[in-house]
């Protein structure tokens, strides 16, 4: 007993010394001549041991956002690819010239700018347009003078409101605003507010002062963040999608629910069906677009459609481990049925009634592959999660405003991301509150193709004018 545990002593030892990249020729020999279980478990722990030091990931899903991807494991681009820009003889693209000229400037030469020799006055010329901002942007002062009245009838003395700032504030709508989307609807860490505001625009503000003014913001606006809630909730078609998030170093959640019109977000602690059943408190009698996390379905919706894009990236990703026939087949298939479906939805003459037959064929199709009996492990798996989502995987067909993937909700949630990469989220429970509620007003109102900062002033004016928070504004395109 003795001998056996100063044995498994000394394999320790060695497989330590490997470790540490000191391994002599002969401890190596050693090791080499021992039980070859143990000569595994040496080679493993080197292999984990040198990947840690690489920083390179072992384990990369199919899935993983390409930010999250070290730059020096993604292949190179191939040779040979479409040139980017529209193809030859489409129209450009160019921004649009200005609508007004404030200063004309006339350019014209003395003498030769070659030889130097005398010109020859010709009645040629050309226009040319440059757009720049001043060389010194200085903020503008005013000074209210207050009128301050008696009232014989309420036996109090009355003053009007200063609908250019909130109460007992110094610093104008437009201003806080402004930096409100440059944090909140751009990803601009605070510092680098302050830094922008302080050399560009000559205004010095503290990192509190400016938090304050952003809480305060969002509580007069507040009621706009329910509104985009209840108008999402009353939507024929809602995508959901969540990223972690952190709350004073504590891991919360961010869930973003989104249409063309509306953005919500909301930060929970918790990733599961609590915090759904949160924000859906009844029925949606719309199509709900996800992902194929489990607690979407405590939400009772008229309809789903699971996002198939999920479904296609595992199908690529077991194919890297599984070149079992049964699961080649099985994926040929699955492959195939997905893809001629998309195929269907993406023609010009598509409407849900002229294909009705079609899609009805694709659900059979898909309902008859998935009801086989399997052998192999991923491929039970897959049948058995296709089999179980059967009713949902082809809603898109059902539909003419239904997408067949959730890329949507990851695209809005990704500002969300990047502020999240830049800032480190939030330090208190009501700088999480002010973060969602000031993201789904701006995102909201850029979706409705509104200028946040113009709009939210207005609002402002408005509300210290009368009291009220005007509606939040519909949509001012077809698409938003």
């Amino acid at each position: 007993m003795a001998s056996a545990t100063k044995q498994s002593k000394v394999t320790a030892g060695l497989i330590e010394a490997a470790l540490r990249g000191q391994l002599t020729e002969a401890q190596a020999v050693r090791l080499a001549r021992e039980n070859p279980e143990v000569l595994a478990l040496a080679l493993l722990a080197a292999s984990k041991r040198i990947a840690e030091l690489q920083g390179t990931p072992r384990h990369l899903h199919p899935s993983t956002p390409s930010g999250m991807v070290p730059v020096y494991t993604k292949p190179n681009r191939p040779k040979g690819r479409k040139k980017p820009g529209a193809k030859t003889g489409h129209p450009g693209h160019r921004r649009e010239a200005p609508t007004r000229v404030d200063r004309r400037e006339s350019h014209r030469l003395k003498r030769c700018s070659g030889c130097g020799g005398p010109l020859q006055r010709c009645q040629r010329s050309r226009t040319r347009t440059v757009e720049d901002i001043p060389e010194n942007l200085v903020p503008v002062v005013t000074e209210h003078t207050i009128h301050r009245d008696y009232c014989p009838r309420c036996q109090q003395h009355v003053e009007p409101a200063v609908p250019d700032a909130m109460p007992n504030a110094t610093l104008g709508h437009r201003l806080i605003v402004l930096t409100s989307w440059f944090h909140y609807g751009l990803g601009v860490t605070i510092d680098q507010v302050i830094e922008i505001l302080q050399h560009h625009l000559q205004t010095r503000l503290t990192a509190g002062g400016l938090v304050d003014a952003w809480r305060r913001l969002a509580e007069v606006v507040d009621a706009w963040y329910r509104q985009i809630a209840e108008e999402a909730k009353a939507s024929a078609h809602l995508h959901a999608d969540e990223t972690g998030w952190r709350v004073n170093g504590q891991t919360y959640w961010l869930w973003c629910f989104a249409n063309d019109h509306n953005c919500y977000y909301m930060i929970d602690r918790n990733r599961g069906s609590p915090a759904l059943l949160k924000f859906f408190s009844a029925e949606f009698d719309g199509v709900l677009i996800t992902d194929f996390w489990a607690p979407y379905a405590a939400v009772t919706a008229a309809d789903r459609q699971y996002c198939l894009v999920h479904l296609l990236r595992e199908l690529e990703e077991v194919d890297e481990r599984n070149q079992q026939q049964e699961w080649v087949a099985f994926a040929t298939a699955l492959r195939d049925l997905l893809r001629r479906a998309i195929a269907l939805r993406k023609r010009k003459d598509f409407t849900p009634a002229r294909f009705r037959r079609a899609s009805a064929e694709l659900n059979m199709a898909l309902e008859d592959l998935a009801n086989q009996e399997y052998v192999d492990g991923d491929t039970r798996r897959l049948a058995k999660r296709v089999l179980r989502h059967r009713d949902h995987l082809l809603t898109f067909l059902d539909y003419d405003h239904v997408a067949f993937e959730n890329n949507f909700a990851e695209r809005q949630i990704r500002p969300a991301v990047v502020l999240r990469k830049n800032s480190q989220s939030n330090r208190s429970e009501q700088g999480a509150a002010v973060q969602a509620v000031l993201m789904s007003i701006h995102r909201t109102l850029r979706l409705r193709g509104h200028d946040p900062i113009t709009t939210i002033t207005t609002a402002l004016r408005t509300y210290l004018a009368t009291g009220n928070l005007p509606p939040l504004p519909p949509p001012a395109t077809a698409n938003g």
